[in-house]
């Protein structure tokens, strides 16, 4: 579901979500009291708003009643000014994913998919305004190599052990050594997880 004040921020971000064609568009609105009033029925997976136009305090409260009174959300916040916003309270309100206006159609498209699998999307941007990264330093995690970094993103965009094979131009059974690694390092037993403590530590963004 698509929520924006402008009608034509409303069709654009409409058209980007449906050239995958796996997503599709229930729903869109202007305002949160619209979003409030459809979203029982509609039942989105991902709720993508727009909130470059208008971000007062009231927004994350409304987005927190509306978890509390009427239906779960998973929704991706697309900021104007990322350091406009108190990123803790924006979380608390339900926010599981924070673009800012500037990202690309596959951007978005893949944080809609990382979302609607329970993932959390913040632009490095946006992890870089939290306090994350303290915790991150005291957490028993290993450092990744930058190739383990860039094998860790690929997995995250889906692509199999060949298909990285032939983009970084080694062997899969190198590919697969590095995968070792990271799940070693990581403390996880396969690749949905590595991509999940991946994205929470800051480490990549889909």
């Amino acid at each position: 579901m698509v929520v924006a004040t402008s009608p034509v921020v409303r069709a654009g971000l409409s058209a980007v979500v449906t050239t995958n064609p796996r997503l599709t568009v229930v729903g869109s609105a202007s305002d949160l009291d619209e979003l409030a009033r459809e979203v029982g029925q509609l039942q989105p997976d991902v709720v993508l708003i727009d909130l470059s136009a208008n971000l007062q305090q009231s927004v994350w409260e409304k987005l927190l009643l509306i978890q509390e009174q009427q239906y779960p959300l998973g929704t991706i916040a697309i900021i104007e000014e990322l350091d406009s916003i108190d990123l803790e309270t924006a979380l608390r309100s339900g926010i599981r994913g924070i673009l800012p206006s500037t990202s690309t159609e596959l951007e978005i498209v893949a944080a809609v998919e990382a979302i609607a699998f329970g993932l959390v999307v913040l632009h490095p941007d946006a992890i870089e305004l939290l306090s994350i990264r303290e915790k991150v330093v005291a957490n028993p995690v290993q450092t990744l190599t930058p190739r383990e970094i860039e094998v860790l993103g690929m997995l995250g965009s889906g692509l199999g052990n060949k298909a990285m094979a032939k983009r970084l131009q080694i062997s899969e059974h190198t590919v697969k050594f590095h995968l070792s690694s990271i799940f070693q390092k990581l403390s996880v037993s396969s690749r949905t997880e590595a991509v999940a403590v991946g994205v929470r530590l800051g480490l990549i963004m889909l």
